[in-house]
């Protein structure tokens, strides 16, 4: 095997469009490609700025129904900051919390997949 990197997670919505505003006007997250796919597809793309890692928002998958996907964690450099702005956009956030990897705070999208806001990792860890 010869597997460098993570290229792509895939998270189902149920539409497009409020995903991508959640997504990039929420969380910041830059829009990489926003393109038609067919009839009545699209790709959208998104990731931190720089990543090596994006998020696909897919509708196209049966298996996957709109907020299955949960434990997307997204590391932040300021955990408390993050979650008082998520807060200020009417996003309901549960924690912060600590643990002995770090601290880290939960919410859902707009269609109910879970995401975990984490913050650096204590030194040592």
């Amino acid at each position: 095997m010869n597997i460098t990197r993570i290229q792509l997670v895939s998270v189902p919505v149920s539409d497009q469009e409020r995903a991508k505003d959640f997504y990039v006007g929420t969380l910041g997250l830059d829009l990489v490609r926003d393109n038609p796919m067919g009839p009545d597809q699209r790709w959208v793309e998104v990731a931190p700025a720089g990543a090596q890692t994006a998020i696909t928002l897919v509708t196209w998958f049966p298996s996957m129904p709109p907020g299955s996907s949960k434990g997307l964690v997204l590391q932040t450099a300021d955990v408390d900051g993050d979650i008082e702005r998520l807060r200020r956009a009417g996003v309901a956030v549960e924690g912060p919390q600590e643990a002995p990897w770090g601290r880290f705070a939960t919410f859902d999208d707009p269609d109910g997949n879970g995401i975990v806001l984490a913050g650096p990792p204590p030194a040592g860890v």
